[in-house]
């Protein structure tokens, strides 16, 4: 499975960047983290805010760190082996690159439906369209991405606007509803009750399936592999984890501000409630730009590392990258357009999907020690226990979800 790890010369190719650059590396970042900021990342700390009130910081403190334990192991042998992940995941065991891309790309396809839909619903807050219309015109957005002549400056660009533009929006929310700052800070470090299922789903949500590895194989797009970049790379991936943490502190604080006050989220639509009972209609239609933004950037970054797994499958695929990402994206729309949801094999992908981070990881933390694959590059003994430890509690989440999860579907 092993063809360059930088995109071809081929006319619609992603173009590797002649030289390092901070651009390129924030772009990186961006990608990673809204990749992760998606419909589903608003719902979560929405739900666990009003579950857990100011202790939901003990667990927003407790995700970040098992974060950055997976990104910088992810992030640095990516670019110290020039490999992608499937190539890395081969390179350990013949055959599990396979394994891995199939899971990943299936993954990726249910997760991206779930993308596409909140699109849609973003569009119908903001302009009443149906969701089905709002999300066409969303996929032709992101198309419209891939489709520029300079496709990797265009989607880092994509990323780092739209993400500035929902942390922007959720501070102004966050300022108003005047949360308990100083207590969720103290209940960061001393919570009344530690929830460490929700500190599973998180770092699902945030470093899980396509997303641990959206960062990593920009960078090689980029052209940025080797030690020469090691200092750099390191300082993106955690920079990466820490966009999110931005993004999910700031939501969590506007929650805060509202459960604070003695009112109630909305089961319906915990996160829209949020923002209407801070701002009343101006908030929800704030809301809107949200979501949108957050399922568009979540489109683009799922589509793009679904297929960077297929990449190594066919050097077509290799020189045609754009056109089978608008593919991806045109083939999530459709089934959402006529299903109006995810069908139940899709859904079970994505409960499935649960469980390749502690594969994808265990495979790079083992070629991290192979010299064939990483050569004379020595990686830190500290970051392979932190990496397995996370390894395995993504393990036992993705268990749990297989167990409760998928016998349901299929009753």
């Amino acid at each position: 499975m092993n063809y360059p790890a930088t995109a071809s010369k081929g006319a619609g190719a992603l173009k590797p960047a002649k030289k390092s650059s901070w651009s390129v590396l924030l772009g990186a970042a961006f990608i990673m983290a809204t990749s992760a900021i998606g419909p589903g990342f608003l719902t979560q700390t929405a739900v666990f805010t009003g579950e857990l009130a100011a202790s939901f910081g003990f667990v927003i403190l407790a995700s970040i760190i098992l974060d950055i334990g997976a990104q910088l192991n992810v992030w640095r042998i990516i670019t110290m082996s020039g490999m992608r992940g499937q190539d890395i995941a081969d390179a350990v065991l013949p055959g599990l690159g396979y394994f891995v891309s199939f899971a990943i790309v299936l993954g990726g396809l249910a997760f991206n439906i779930g993308n596409i839909a909140g699109a849609g619903l973003g569009m119908n807050v903001l302009f009443g369209v149906a969701p089905r219309v709002g999300a066409l015109i969303s996929a032709l957005i992101a198309v419209f991405v891939f489709l520029s002549k300079e496709t990797g400056k265009a989607l880092d660009g994509f990323a780092k606007v739209l993400g500035l533009v929902m942390i922007a929006i959720t501070i102004y929310i966050a300022v108003i509803t005047n949360p308990p700052v100083g207590q969720a800070v103290v209940k960061s470090v001393a919570p009344d009750r530690i929830d460490m299922f929700a500190v599973l789903t998180l770092v699902g949500g945030t470093v899980g399936g396509y997303i641990t590895f959206a960062g990593g194989h920009r960078l090689l797009d980029a052209g940025m592999k080797g030690r020469e970049y090691l200092k750099e790379v390191s300082k993106a991936s955690v920079s990466g984890v820490l966009i999110t943490a931005v993004m999910r502190v700031i939501l969590f604080q506007a929650a805060l501000g509202v459960v604070a006050a003695g009112a109630s989220l909305d089961p319906a639509n915990p996160p829209a409630s949020v923002f209407k009972i801070a701002a009343g209609n101006a908030g929800f239609k704030f809301f809107g730009v949200v979501l949108w933004c957050a399922a568009i950037t979540s489109v683009a970054g799922a589509a793009y590392t679904s297929v960077s797994f297929l990449r190594s499958l066919h050097p077509v695929i290799e020189k045609k990258q754009p056109l089978v990402i608008t593919g991806f994206i045109c083939l999530s729309t459709l089934v959402f357009v006529l299903a109006g949801k995810p069908v139940k094999v899709l859904i079970a992908a994505g409960a499935v999907n649960g469980l390749i981070l502690p594969v994808a990881l265990l495979s790079v933390l083992t070629a991290a020690h192979s010299k064939k694959v990483i050569g004379d590059y020595k990686h830190p003994l500290w970051m392979t226990v932190f990496g397995v430890f996370v390894a395995l509690t993504a393990a036992v989440m993705g268990g749990k979800t297989i167990i409760t999860e998928l016998p349901g579907l299929f009753r």
